[in-house]
């Protein structure tokens, strides 16, 4: 954790040059050269400027933009030694190893857009990138609740816009509940997460933040739900909607799903089943079922679907071969 006005403008150790950015350049241009060694100098110049302005013609579309290009990788063409030109997917985040990220925490983040300043009491950067907010109210005040906490982030997507573009998560807490949601979710949408491990329900006497501090924000944690459990769709109205898996229903409901999706596995396939709850989805095992797109398209299915109480634990093992798969859910805070 380092401090906001440290690494303000103008202070020796300044990590941009004005108030009006948000990402942290030179981090985030050392992270692009380290995850892309074979790409030339000035392509890796255009994967940088293509990542920090997302095209869109209102925040949700460049968040949405941005979050495609932190997944799957920014498009980049150059020419190679022969003069062919060839394209390729500048990679943004090391999801494979988590430690080869650049992590930064900072609080009291000065923004300054359209002569209006705000400060996030804590934003979390990865390559440079702003991908959590974190608004903190203070306990002692018993008008300070997490949900003027929660209004006070809509504000600051009003005012700041900027800062969001690039945002991955949200979270509110008055130091002892907490609760998360995405850039779109109305309070409704914004739940406690209810696991550390990924393993089990946390202790109920932990506070919340803790729980979320810990469960969610774990590096490996934290880039299983940015690449796997968020997905973007119309709402039916033409507005652009922003969900993430979250850990908001009763145990009983995960351990049944979580018993029927290692059915799936042990017969190869994947399958849905109805029983007593929410319908319960896995996807089917094998070389398709890892490929991105295809995670899309099984987000983009409209059902509903239940986060397992190994939901991001199970997501990281699965990619490192610990797991042959694990069910996915996506009906959680939106």
């Amino acid at each position: 954790m380092v401090h906001g006005p440290d690494i303000a403008p103008d202070t020796p150790d300044a990590e941009r040059s004005d108030y009006g950015e948000v990402i942290l350049a030179k981090r985030l241009r050392d992270a692009i050269a380290r995850l892309n060694p074979d790409l030339p100098a000035d392509t890796l110049d255009d994967a940088f400027g293509k990542l920090t302005r997302p095209q869109g013609t209102s925040l949700e579309t460049r968040n949405r933009a941005f979050h495609r290009m932190a997944v799957d990788g920014v498009t980049v063409e150059y020419r190679d030694a022969g003069g062919t030109v060839r394209g390729d997917q500048a990679r943004v985040i090391d999801f494979d190893d988590p430690a080869n990220n650049d992590w930064l925490a900072v609080n009291q983040f000065t923004v300054v857009e359209n002569r209006r300043e705000r400060r996030p009491d804590v934003v979390l950067f990865v390559n440079g990138l702003p991908l959590a907010v974190v608004k903190l109210k203070n306990p002692a005040d018993e008008e300070a609740t997490i949900w003027s906490a929660w209004q006070q982030l809509q504000t600051y997507k009003a005012e700041i816009p900027a800062l969001f573009a690039f945002n991955a998560a949200l979270v509110v807490s008055d130091g002892l509940d907490a609760r998360i949601g995405t850039l779109t979710a109305g309070r409704e949408w914004f739940k406690p997460w209810r696991t550390i491990s990924g393993e089990g329900l946390a202790d109920p006497h932990l506070p919340q933040l803790q729980v979320m501090i810990e469960g969610v924000c774990e590096p490996g944690r934290f880039l299983a739900l940015l690449r796997d459990f968020i997905v973007f769709e119309d709402d039916g109205s033409g507005a652009l909607v922003k969900k993430m898996a979250g850990y908001h229903l009763p145990r009983r409901w995960s351990s049944r799903g979580r018993d029927l999706a290692r059915g799936g596995v042990a017969a190869g396939r994947g399958g849905c089943r109805r029983g007593g709850g929410p319908l319960r989805v896995w996807p089917p095992t094998g070389r398709r079922a890892r490929r991105p797109a295809y995670r899309r398209r099984l987000a983009h299915s409209r059902l509903r679907q239940e986060p397992d109480d190994g939901l991001l634990c199970r997501a990281h093992r699965a990619r490192t071969g610990d797991a042959q798969s694990h069910p996915r859910g996506i009906d959680g805070p939106q």
